[in-house]
C-alpha cells in the first residue's frame, strides 16, 4: 500500500455512504477480518484461482459442510415440533394440561429463543463458531432427552424454556457459516437446501410417531409412548452433535480436512461476498448502522408477521389434520406430506432463484401457495376432507421467503457485528411471531380455529407486501452503488473486502436480488 493510500479515509467517508465517525484505514486495517491472516502467510504474493480448483474446492466444502448441516437442521425442526406429535399420543393427559396449558407450552419455546437470541450472536462473533455451535446442539439434545422425566406441567415448561435457548444459535450459526464459505451466488440455493430440512425433519417425525404410536398400541410399552419420542430424538440430536464438532471447522483457517494451501483458497474463492470469513472485533458504530437501516427492520417485522402462521401451525398441525375428519393416529402419517411439500418448495426456489438470479420474487411463490392453502381450509365445507387436506399441504410452501430472507442476512449484510445484530433482530422477530402464533388458536374455537386461520390468511397477505418491497428497496439500493462507483471520487481500497466494512459503507458491494 502506498502512502496516499494510506492516508484515504474509509469508503464511508470519501464517497459519503456511512453515517458514523471517521474511520482511518489504519483502523480499518487493525479491525480487519481473520482472512487477512491468511493474505499475510502468502507474504505479498498474488493468489490465483482457476475454476477447475474452485470447483474442486467447492465440492470438497459441500460434501463436508452440507450433510451434517442438514441433518442438524431437521432435527432443529423435529425436536420443536415434537410437542405436536406427543400432543395427541397422551402428553395432554398425563402432564394434565388445562385451557391455555397447551397453547403456553407451545410458546414457552420461544421465550427461551427470545430470551438468548441476541446473547447468542454475539458468542458466535466472539467464540469460535464451529465448536460454539456444535456444544448447543449436544446440550439442547441432552435437554430434550430430559422431557422423558418430567411429571407435571412446571417441569415441561422448564424444559421447553431451555430447549430454545440452545436452540437459539443454530439459525444464525448456520447462516454465518454460510455466508462464510460460499460465494454471494452459491449462498441461497445452500441456505435452501439446508433449510428444507425441516420438511425432512417432519417426514422422520411422522413416521417415528406413528410407528411408536401403532407399536406401543399393539404390543404395550414399559414408558408412554410419547416419552419415546422425545428420548429417540433427544439421544439423535446428541450423536450429531458430536458429528458436528468434530467435521465443522471456526473458519476455513483450521479446517482438519483442507490441506494448507488450499484453506488460503478457500478464503480466496469467497473474496467477491466483499464480507471476508470472521472478525472477533465488537464494532458499535455497525450496531448503530444496523438499527438505522430500514432493511433491518424490514426482516424484523418480515419475521413477526410471517411466524405468527409458522408458530400456530407448527404445534397445531396434528390436531389441524384430525380436526379435518381423520384419528389422531391418522392425524400423525398425514402430517408426512406436507414436510414432502415444504422439501420440494425450497429446492425448486432455491433452483429458480439461482437460476434466475432474483431470489427474493422467486420466494414469493411459496407465500402465494400457502395463501390459496389457507383459504382453501377456511372457505372449503367440513365435509370436503380431502380439500381441506390438500390446502394444508398448499400451506406448506410458505418457507419459501423466510430462508430467502434468511439468504439475505447471509449474502447482503456486511460488516461482522452489523451481520451478527441483523441476524440476532431477524431471529427475534422470528420468536416474537412463534410466540403469538399459538395464541391464536384458542380453545374456545377448537375443532376448526377459524379465528386463528383468518388470522394466518392476514400476515401472509402482509408478508407478501413487505418481501415486494425488500426487492424494491435492494434494486434501488444498487442502482445508486453504480452512480457512485462511476463518480470521480470513487477510491477502492486495498483489500477492502478484507476490512470488515459493512454493506452501506463499501461502495463496491452489491445486493443480491
Amino acid at each position: 500500500m502506498t502512502d496516499d493510500e494510506k492516508k484515504v479515509d474509509s469508503p464511508a467517508v470519501a464517497v459519503g455512504l456511512g453515517d458514523h465517525e471517521e474511520l482511518p484505514i489504519e483502523k480499518h486495517a487493525h479491525d480487519a477480518d481473520e482472512a487477512m491472516k491468511a493474505l499475510e502467510s502468502a507474504h505479498g504474493e498474488s493468489i490465483e484461482l482457476d475454476e477447475a480448483t474452485n470447483r474442486r474446492l467447492l465440492r470438497t466444502i459441500d460434501w463436508h459442510l452440507m450433510p451434517i448441516m442438514c441433518f442438524v437442521y431437521g432435527m432443529n425442526y423435529l425436536d420443536k415440533t415434537t410437542l405436536s406429535y406427543a400432543s395427541v399420543m397422551g402428553i395432554k393427559t398425563d402432564l394434565h394440561l388445562k385451557g391455555d396449558d397447551y397453547q403456553w407450552l407451545s410458546s414457552l419455546f420461544y421465550f427461551g429463543y427470545l430470551a438468548w437470541e441476541y446473547p447468542t450472536n454475539r458468542l458466535l462473533q466472539l467464540w469460535p463458531l464451529g465448536k460454539y455451535s456444535g456444544a448447543c446442539i449436544v446440550i439442547w439434545g441432552l435437554t430434550l432427552s430430559c422431557f422423558a422425566a418430567v411429571k407435571n406441567y412446571q417441569g415441561a415448561i422448564a424444559i421447553r424454556f431451555f430447549l430454545g435457548v440452545f436452540e437459539a444459535a443454530v439459525t444464525p450459526g448456520f447462516a454465518l457459516l454460510t455466508s462464510q464459505w460460499y460465494t454471494k451466488k452459491e449462498q441461497g440455493s445452500r441456505v435452501n437446501i439446508w433449510f428444507c430440512f425441516n420438511g425432512v425433519g417432519q417426514i422422520l417425525g411422522g413416521a417415528i410417531a406413528y410407528g411408536i404410536a401403532v407399536g406401543t398400541s399393539k404390543h404395550g410399552s414399559a414408558i408412554e409412548p410419547w416419552k419415546i419420542i422425545f428420548l429417540v430424538t433427544g439421544l439423535l440430536t446428541i450423536v450429531l452433535g458430536f458429528i458436528f464438532l468434530w467435521i465443522i471447522p471456526d473458519n476455513q483457517l483450521n479446517a482438519r480436512w483442507l490441506k494448507p494451501e488450499d484453506r488460503v483458497l478457500a478464503v480466496v474463492r469467497v473474496r467477491e461476498n466483499q464480507q471476508g470469513i470472521g472478525n472477533k472485533h465488537f464494532k458499535l458504530y455497525q450496531v448503530k448502522e444496523a438499527l438505522l437501516d430500514p432493511m433491518t427492520w424490514a426482516f424484523f417485522f418480515y419475521a413477526l408477521i410471517a411466524d405468527i402462521p409458522n408458530g400456530g401451525i407448527t404445534n397445531f398441525f396434528s390436531q389441524m389434520i384430525a380436526s379435518f375428519g381423520f384419528s389422531d393416529q391418522e392425524s400423525l402419517v398425514l402430517g408426512i406430506p406436507g414436510g414432502a411439500v415444504e422439501v420440494i418448495a425450497l429446492l425448486l426456489n432455491g433452483y429458480m432463484g439461482y437460476a434466475t438470479g432474483h431470489r427474493i420474487l422467486c420466494s414469493v411463490g411459496g407465500l402465494v401457495s400457502a395463501l390459496v392453502g389457507m383459504i382453501l381450509i377456511v372457505a372449503l365445507p367440513e365435509s370436503n376432507n380431502t380439500g381441506r387436506l390438500i390446502g394444508y399441504y398448499m400451506s406448506q410452501a410458505s418457507p419459501t421467503a423466510f430462508v430467502a430472507l434468511l439468504a439475505m442476512i447471509s449474502s447482503n449484510v456486511a460488516g461482522y457485528t452489523k451481520k451478527t445484530t441483523v441476524a440476532a433482530l431477524y431471529l427475534i422477530g422470528y420468536c416474537v411471531g412463534n410466540i403469538i402464533g399459538p395464541q391464536t388458536f384458542r380453545p374456545k374455537d377448537a375443532p376448526r380455529y377459524v379465528p386463528a386461520e383468518i388470522t394466518i390468511i392476514v400476515c401472509i397477505g402482509v408478508s407478501i407486501c413487505i418481501m415486494l418491497f425488500v426487492f424494491w428497496w435492494y434494486q434501488k439500493e444498487n442502482k445508486r452503488k453504480l452512480v457512485i462507483q462511476a463518480g470521480p471520487d470513487f477510491v477502492r481500497l486495498e483489500n477492502q473486502e478484507f476490512l470488515d466494512l459493512t454493506d452501506r459503507e463499501n461502495p463496491s458491494f452489491m445486493y443480491s436480488l
